[in-house]
């Protein structure tokens, strides 16, 4: 199987527009999505999935199976979703989604990037699916569970250590949002991650300064993320994180400690008419039929 190959800038373009458009017209249809996610993380995604992340191929767009029920003893019904990711392969990457919340977001862009069918949407949070609202292990392109939020670095550590001893040569990504560093155990493991030198970790993060209870710098600022993470041992990028060409050149920084791809991004990017909802921007759940018909209005012409 061949490495995975930088996408064009043309492709990347219309998977970010598709990542959108996709989420805006799933919380029409079911009147509420994580639709400032999806614009804040699309670029990132569709670099992810568009080469950024050397992840195997799969054959074709792949349908969810249901649950399987409550994994058990024996590796009982222990199923996750990283056949989405193409397997594990000791000589490519993998993939630990951190942020639950966005995986509305992770299914377009796996659709989009033609990893999952776009059937699967059907069964979006429905019981005995597998498509959550809130991501899990069992859940298209999730690995792990990883709520509550900011465990998602202490595992891919923990998996990153694995393969540093059975020499694969692959390395081991996470996706996480920047609310996470108002979390403790999010620092510990940048501490750990540190001090097992693990050169093969790399963690890139939507930093839309913005988390469920209102702006980042009002609930509990972050800042100056960079310099702090740096002393925790990690080379550290910051980005534009809509700048596709930004993003996969900090993806190539060669450095033997862990990386940090600080993405800086527009929570309301291609859909202006949010920034009137702010600052409550995390959940878009329409308040009026005239609020919703102007997001339709915005819907059509995202398409054309």
């Amino acid at each position: 199987m061949t490495k995975t190959q930088r996408a064009s800038d043309q492709w990347l373009a219309e998977v970010a527009k598709g990542i959108r458009q996709r989420v805006l017209g799933h919380s029409l249809k079911n009147n509420g999505g994580y639709m400032s996610q999806a614009c804040s993380a699309a670029e990132l995604l569709s670099c992810m999935y568009g080469g950024l992340i050397d992840l195997p191929e799969v054959p074709e767009p792949l349908l969810p199976r249901p649950f399987a029920g409550t994994p058990g003893i024996a590796g009982k019904n222990r199923e996750t979703g990283i056949e989405f990711h193409g397997g594990r392969k000791p000589d490519r990457d993998r993939l630990i989604s951190s942020p639950a919340h966005y995986a509305l977001v992770i299914y377009a862009a796996m659709i989009e990037s033609g990893r999952l069918h776009e059937d699967a949407l059907n069964d979006f949070n429905k019981d005995g699916s597998t498509v959550e609202m809130i991501g899990a292990e069992h859940s298209p392109g999730f690995e792990t569970t990883t709520g509550s939020l900011a465990q998602a670095i202490s595992q891919a550590s923990g998996i990153a250590i694995a393969r540093k001893i059975r020499k694969e040569t692959g390395n081991t990504w996470v996706f996480m949002s920047d609310g996470e560093f108002q979390e403790g155990q999010t620092w510990e493991a940048l501490q750990a991650a540190s001090f097992h030198n693990l050169g093969n970790l790399k963690v890139i993060v939507d930093v839309n300064q913005g988390q469920c209870d209102g702006p980042m710098d009002q609930v509990m600022s972050i800042e100056p993320l960079a310099s702090k993470i740096e002393a925790f041992g990690w080379e550290v990028v910051r980005v534009d994180g809509h700048d596709t060409d930004a993003i996969f050149d900090a993806g190539k920084t060669v450095t033997d400690k862990p990386l940090m791809i600080l993405c800086y991004t527009d929570p309301v990017r291609g859909l202006p008419i949010m920034q009137s909802r702010f600052p409550t921007l995390h959940y878009l759940r329409f308040t009026s039929e005239t609020e919703k018909a102007t997001y339709a209005a915005a819907y059509q012409e995202m398409s054309k």
